[in-house]
């Protein structure tokens, strides 16, 4: 059952694309899944998150604050400014650009964990940085909408503030106390958590795209040009980033890998909470799921044919500190 489970989940670029390739030619299969529903989604996949962390990783957090914080800073220094940047360059229509600055301004998403992984990069230090890059996209991404967004429409950024400590910071703290409180209960569910969180992204996205299937076709090599240099451009520098700081190869990957993806279900349920009269914002968010999976999980395959040594246990690397030199803990090699 765990292994049916895992491997349906790795398959999550596949699933996104799929529903949201079906959803464009049939839409009313996937648009019944809409307003609450969208919001209720994405909680549950934020409580999934919360179940995989221990009050120990804030504990690992203390102990290499430099990394943490490079990683932290590469994401919401690259990618918000990327998307601004991308949404000039290209003159989107103000809706657009401000779902491609929403997109942007978000935290890492989840599936970089499992991208992590593939790629043979750091598992249990691209956790730390989804969990750290969470938590402070509760004040950032508010305070990086209304800086970059305010100039296409008004940003109620207080407003943005309360969606994000509602749809973050509470069923992430929630999961977290069960695995400290109900260990039994997270150790039952925790086999299919993954595979709930990605279906929940796919109908999430593919209602969006279903919704708006007319107009996505219509503008298509715009739309998809723009998020396709948002997520290949945060890869790309985020792996500069890391590489001119020095840093051994997981970690540059692993930076990599959090910077180029977006936690796009969070800046969906924003976009529609926050830009009611702006049908056309949650569209990025939408076919940002589908391609940073899909750009992610090719990189990973490259990144794991060029590393010749054993793939690590997930498990290992979730449930045990990472083995570094103490000397030199951030650049040297293991």
């Amino acid at each position: 059952m765990l292994r049916i489970c895992n491997s349906l989940a790795n398959l999550f670029p596949v699933w996104v694309l799929l529903c949201s390739g079906l959803a464009l030619y049939f839409p009313p299969w996937f648009t019944w899944f809409t307003g609450p529903m969208i919001v209720w989604g994405l909680s549950i996949i934020m409580l999934g998150m919360g179940i995989t962390l221990t009050f120990d990783d804030f504990h690992r957090v203390a102990k290499m604050p430099r990394i943490i914080i490079a990683g932290t800073v590469a994401h919401f220094g690259i990618m918000p400014f990327l998307g601004w940047s991308i949404a000039h360059g290209l003159a989107l229509e103000p809706e657009l650009a401000v779902g491609l600055i929403l997109v942007a301004c978000c935290p890492c998403g989840t599936a970089s964990n499992v991208v992590s992984y593939i790629a043979r990069a750091d598992v249990a230090l691209s956790v730390l940085l989804t969990m750290v890059s969470t938590f402070t996209a509760v004040v950032m991404t508010p305070l990086l909408v209304k800086l970059l967004a305010g100039a296409y429409t008004p940003v109620d950024g207080w407003g943005i503030f309360l969606n994000t400590l509602q749809v973050i910071v509470m069923p992430v703290t929630a999961g977290l106390l069960l695995n400290r409180y109900a260990p039994r209960l997270v150790r039952t569910v925790s086999p299919v958590t993954p595979l709930v969180s990605v279906i929940f992204i796919a109908f999430i996205c593919a209602s969006i795209i279903g919704a708006n299937a007319d107009v996505i076709k219509s503008a298509a090599l715009k739309l998809f040009g723009a998020v396709a240099l948002l997520h290949v451009g945060g890869f790309g520098l985020g792996y500069v980033f890391a590489r001119v700081l020095g840093y051994r190869d997981a970690v540059v990957r692993t930076i990599a890998i959090e910077v180029g993806m977006q936690n796009s279900g969070l800046a969906t349920v924003l976009a529609k909470a926050n830009f009611a009269g702006m049908a056309l914002a949650p569209i990025p968010s939408a076919i940002s799921a589908s391609f940073h999976s899909i750009i992610g999980s090719l990189l990973a395959g490259w990144w794991r044919l060029r590393t010749h040594r054993p793939l690590p246990s997930m498990g290992h690397a979730f449930d045990t500190p990472m083995p570094v030199p103490a000397d030199c803990p951030d650049r040297c090699e293991p």
